[in-house]
């Protein structure tokens, strides 16, 4: 069946120059970009729950931006003044220059791993093993940072401060579309949500990464499109490329 309309579900590229354009300029096809989940914070109240001191903690260990982000918005809700004295730990470069948004950089004391993953931070890590480690998680998370740090005996704490939940759609507004593209388990949990009684039918479904494709065939529906591939590193490519196929 030949594919016309497309729903990816990522917020809309800022730049004309996405791929995504191309292909539908190239293909003849409607590209629809609708974001499936959001990130909110968790309040001040379930935070204490936990039973975490922000302020035992002499380091930062950051993962994401929007850890970035719900971190220091929780600290201003929770009256908690963070000292200069505080380092933080960033996964990479990126993530650590995005802490001026909310300190000045240069007066801080800042490190980063070299690949962009926690065992690339580690070793920077084990070099100031005195420090106490506090990591702001997601509630959509699994045990490896804490496994990583026990086995390195780090001082740390963790603790939820942020949270994925579903966004809801209007009635009919995912209605239409040959084909949906998910990034993360979180979109097919939301698709399930929003429609409860969701049935694929001829609409073909597309994913990127493993975990996303398993959370996919254990909600009993069909994959008809997988990336990364050595022949498509990137969704777009292997979208291009399935288009080229289908679409002739």
């Amino acid at each position: 069946m030949k594919v016309t309309k497309i729903l990816v579900s990522q917020p809309k590229p800022a730049s004309d120059k996405s791929p995504y354009f191309d292909i539908a300029r190239k293909y003849g096809v409607n590209i629809d970009f609708k974001q499936f989940i959001k990130i909110e914070g968790v309040s001040p109240k379930e935070f204490r729950q936990q039973k975490v001191a922000i302020l035992d903690h002499t380091a930062i260990v950051f993962t994401s931006r929007h850890a970035i982000d719900h971190f220091f918005n929780l600290c201003v809700d929770l009256r908690v003044s963070i000292p200069d004295t505080m380092k933080y730990f960033c996964v990479s470069e990126t993530i650590a220059l995005y802490i001026q948004k909310y300190v000045q950089y240069r007066k801080r004391k800042i490190f980063f791993g070299d690949n962009g993953k926690m065992d690339g931070l580690l070793p920077i890590m084990v070099k100031h093993k005195n420090e106490k480690y506090f990591v702001p998680l997601s509630d959509v998370h699994n045990d490896d940072i804490c496994a990583m740090l026990n086995a390195h005996n780090l001082q740390h704490s963790e603790a939820v401060m942020y949270r994925t939940v579903s966004h809801i759609f209007e009635p009919g507004e995912l209605d239409g579309y040959d084909m949906m593209i998910f990034f993360s388990p979180s979109g097919i949990v939301s698709l399930r949500e929003n429609r409860p009684n969701f049935e694929q039918g001829d609409m073909k479904i597309a994913c990127f990464g493993p975990t996303t494709a398993a959370a996919i065939k254990e909600a009993g529906l069909r994959l008809d499109l997988e990336a990364p591939t050595a022949e498509a590193p990137s969704m777009t490519m292997a979208l291009e490329q399935y288009l080229a196929k289908t679409n002739k």
